[in-house]
């Protein structure tokens, strides 16, 4: 799925957010809630975008995540 430049520059800029949030298993600093608010929304709309490309592979992570748990 190719990503135009500026969901590109989106995503890039809010790599550390979510790199934080892994990491550290919450958010460090206030501004950081901001971020990972657009964070969620861009991930929102690149899994609507990849799904309506790629259904059976969403359907087949989820039947994966079901069955490993």
């Amino acid at each position: 799925m190719k990503l135009d430049v500026t969901t590109f520059r989106q995503l890039r800029r809010l790599t550390p957010v979510l790199d934080d949030i892994l990491n550290a298993g919450e958010v460090e600093h206030p501004d950081q809630a901001v971020h990972l608010e657009a964070l969620a929304q861009l991930c929102s709309q690149l899994f609507d975008a990849y799904h309506c490309m790629h259904p059976d592979e969403i359907a087949q992570a989820r039947l994966d995540a079901f069955e490993s748990q």
